[in-house]
């Protein structure tokens, strides 16, 4: 036996056989199987080790209960917060180091759940009939391994077998791996960047490598800032130069590139070491131009690829932009740093750029200005942001906040 324990979350009394036949994949492997019951309306096919019974009252609500009217849809919550409850109670004891599961629509909306709420780098595979499609419902920003079942999970075949093996096989391995997310003596720090502010993002990175600090970078479309802020929270990253905040813009004016209400949140509720600049904070992303909202047909319109589209915000946009920002960083108590190139917050709005418009940058840094706490310094530069020596300075200011509280 390898030592490791992976869980089977399954609901037994639909997906027995199957549970069963995943049980013994893994057992063949070296590994024990901890098989979790989060069925309900019909009975189990197959042994648990932790029964539906534990699994309901876990979430609250006794199995009698749910079964006096069995409902899908009103079991489903409960049987999810139980195996989250009990779940996340083995990772944290490190008792279990692996979680597969398997189903059709409402088996992913359950298991997903479930793995979402656990650590990053604990392997997570789902099977599922829904992998060939859109995955982000179920992925969400957590690093969950989607696997395509092909055929509906209704019984065992050739097919099935080979592809449940499959997935045994790929727990059994990530559980195996010999690679664990250690952290160093000095903190991780989190960067995010998008296209147009990769060249300034990738001197920053370079500047803190040679300090000594390992770096983790995220595309600020969304999941990335989202994934970077739970990163912060979970304790993985310990320091963050925002130098692309262009996801609070777009979750303002409902845009692709949406990054939720706790963008640009986390680090100062959390006391993290933090430099932001307003990376591409001018920008709008949408898809082909037809799909951009009327009220901004009239403006330049930057044709990033086929398939994306830029708009640039004009100043009373811009002066609602700086007000948002420091309305999210007015509860950082700890020093930061917001550093700013006032000739331009991307590749696309510099001099003789399409979106360059300075007049329409103050309004932001007026309104920056005028809100920002006091102890969120700001530093402008007459520069743009792609500028090696803006970039340079940003990663020198955040090392210097990292070693100032590190004292």
């Amino acid at each position: 036996m390898s030592g490791k324990t992976i869980v089977v979350l399954a609901t037994l009394d639909t997906k027995g056989k199957e549970a069963q036949y995943l049980r013994e994949q893994i057992e063949a492997m070296g590994a024990r199987a901890l098989v979790v019951d989060v069925g309900v309306i019909n009975r189990p096919a197959a042994k648990a080790d932790v029964t539906r019974e534990q699994v309901a009252e876990a979430g609250g609500a006794p199995l009698s209960q749910l079964l006096e009217k069995p409902d899908r849809e009103v079991a489903a919550p409960v049987m999810a917060e139980g195996a989250t409850h009990i779940v996340s109670a083995l990772v944290a004891n490190g008792e279990v180091h692996g979680i597969v599961a398997m189903g059709g629509t409402q088996g992913t909306t359950l298991a997903t759940k479930v793995m979402r709420a656990l650590p990053y780098g604990f392997p997570k595979v789902m099977v599922s009939t829904m992998a060939s499609g859109n995955v982000a419902p179920w992925v969400d920003i957590k690093d969950i391994t989607m696997m395509f079942s092909v055929t509906d999970i209704f019984g065992l075949n050739p097919l099935t077998r080979k592809i449940l093996a499959n997935a045994a096989a790929a727990v059994v391995g990530m559980a195996n791996s010999p690679v664990n997310m250690q952290q160093a003596a000095r903190p991780l720090v989190g960067i995010t960047t998008v296209g147009i502010t990769t060249i300034g993002a990738m001197k920053a990175k370079e500047v803190l490598e040679q300090a000594g600090y390992e770096t983790i970078v995220f595309h600020a479309i969304g999941p990335g800032g989202r994934a970077m802020e739970q990163l912060m929270r979970e304790g993985v990253i310990g320091a963050v130069l925002d130098y692309s905040i262009i996801e609070v813009t777009n979750e303002m004016f409902h845009a692709l590139l949406a990054g939720g209400p706790d963008r640009l949140t986390t680090a100062g509720k959390l006391g993290i070491p933090q430099v932001i600049c307003p990376g591409a904070v001018e920008v709008l992303v949408f898809n082909e131009p037809e799909t951009v909202p009327a009220k901004y047909q009239g403006r330049t319109l930057i044709r990033h690829s086929p398939q994306i589209t830029d708009v640039r915000l004009n100043g009373d946009e811009m002066a609602e932009v700086g007000k948002e920002v420091t309305r999210r960083l007015s509860h950082t108590t700890a020093e930061a740093v917001f550093m700013i190139p006032t000739a331009g917050y991307d590749s696309y709005a510099v001099a003789g750029g399409g979106f360059h418009d300075p007049a329409a940058d103050a309004r932001f840094v007026e309104q920056l200005k005028a809100g920002l706490p006091q102890n969120i310094r700001v530093v402008e530069r007459d520069t743009h942001i792609d500028d090696p020596a803006f970039a340079t300075e940003a990663a020198q200011a955040l090392i210097a906040l990292i070693e100032k509280q590190r004292r």
